[in-house]
């Protein structure tokens, strides 16, 4: 039977993923148990490290388009562990005054956010379940941010952690509503359509950490973006969004995360 997701304190002995997203980026914040379980997901897919700095970049690209363009406001949901280029990062190279507000359920990664960002008047870390989407627009350290302004709302990798008994289509109506028209919705996502076999035993070994995965299919992801309307070149596999250098099709398939950005009329 799964271990089930971790809804507070702190067991190092529960596969993590936002640990195991960590030792998959060379980082050092996790433990025997994250390091077991990453490397049963790597014999799965031995291009999964890969995978995972593809998303990774993903997100460095999304986010300075984004700031390039003016948006001034970030709210990064599903944070995970702290790395190298992070959204503050990125965006207040482009814009000093960007603000970034992140949010995560896992209490360490909320207490390494939280010290990193110590003395930041422009970022912060807040505890807090997509799961709940009220109880991240009721925040009170949400006050950072102003909704009635244009907000880019980050969810990358996170949403294929949300199981379909929690309506991820129900959550992401709710944050979208929340959102004044030019804000913008950044998202990747796990599919099986690229390499369904693949997928299949990645998830087997997901299904025993904090948090199973549930990967969808295009027309499933590109519902979750609702009336926003998608920026070119539209939800694609992540190494093909506005790559820095020619990418193959054929060999972007074999990430099978979903990427794009979507932008409220």
């Amino acid at each position: 039977m799964p271990e089930q997701r971790q809804t507070g304190g702190f067991n190092p002995n529960v596969p993590n993923i936002a640990r195991m997203y960590d030792y998959y980026l060379g980082g050092k914040d996790h433990y025997t148990a994250d390091r077991v379980r990453a490397e049963e997901a790597i014999a799965a897919d031995p291009t999964l490290p890969v995978l995972i700095r593809e998303n990774r970049a993903f997100l460095g690209r999304a986010v300075r388009y984004l700031a390039e363009l003016g948006v001034d406001q970030f709210l990064d949901i599903g944070t995970g562990l702290p790395t190298q280029q992070n959204v503050h990062e990125i965006a207040q190279s482009v814009n000093p005054a960007a603000r970034v507000v992140y949010v995560d359920y896992d209490p360490q990664v909320v207490a390494h956010g939280r010290a990193l960002l110590a003395g930041s008047h422009v970022t912060r870390m807040i505890e807090a379940d997509v799961r709940r989407p009220r109880e991240i627009l009721e925040h009170p350290e949400l006050d950072l941010l102003d909704l009635s302004r244009p907000v880019a709302l980050l969810l990358v990798a996170t949403l294929h952690f949300v199981p379909d008994e929690d309506d991820p289509p129900g959550i992401m109506a709710e944050l979208r509503s929340a959102l004044a028209p030019g804000s913008h919705l950044v998202m990747t996502h796990a599919s099986a359509d690229g390499v369904p076999d693949v997928v299949a035993k990645v998830v087997e070994v997901y299904n025993r950490t904090s948090a199973p995965g549930t990967p969808r299919t295009l027309e499933q992801v590109t519902a979750l973006f609702g009336e926003f309307e998608p920026v070119e070149p539209g939800l694609v596999w992540a190494p093909l969004w506005r790559p820095d250098h020619p990418v193959d099709p054929d060999q972007a398939r074999q990430t099978w995360f979903y990427a794009g950005v979507g932008r409220k009329p």
